[in-house]
């Protein structure tokens, strides 16, 4: 891993964490969206992470071998990276609503699967993940700093 290894390791994680962050926003503006342009109630969405550069991905022993290789440590701490953004959809609660316009039938309304307390939480756990990050760009940048004034002497 070059220098800048853990600085770019670092940055992705920055970008995946700001993308949680909005898609986990969008989710809390829409908690009480009954109509989509798709039909029916919101649904809840997730960003999906997986490993940058994996070489052999889902394979215990190939990443266990790729971070052993003391030659090749390219199997181990290159990033993340958001794969997708699902959406769950799992029914959200029904409330018995005949008056509203998106009632069906019987006069259920589906709200929408979204849990603003899980959200919350959701976010304060990425807003985390992203401080991480940056504290671990700025610890790589002392040491960087720190190796050029110990070429300096």
């Amino acid at each position: 891993m070059s220098m800048f290894g853990g600085i770019d390791a670092s940055a992705s994680g920055l970008t995946a964490e700001r993308l949680r962050m909005d898609v986990i926003s969008n989710n809390i503006a829409n908690a009480n969206t009954t109509r989509t342009p798709e039909g029916g109630a919101y649904k809840r969405r997730f960003v999906v992470f997986e490993p940058r550069e994996q070489k052999e991905a889902g394979r215990f022993a190939g990443f266990l071998a790729g971070a052993m290789d003391r030659k090749n440590r390219r199997g181990a701490g290159n990033g993340v990276r958001a794969v997708r953004i699902d959406e769950d959809r799992t029914q959200g609660p029904l409330v018995y609503d005949p008056g509203h316009p998106d009632a069906n039938a019987q006069g259920y309304l589906e709200r929408p699967n979204v849990n603003a307390v899980a959200e919350m939480v959701d976010m304060i756990t990425a807003s985390r993940s992203y401080e991480a990050n940056v504290t671990a760009i700025n610890a790589a940048k002392g040491m960087a700093m720190k190796a050029m004034d110990i070429g300096r002497s």
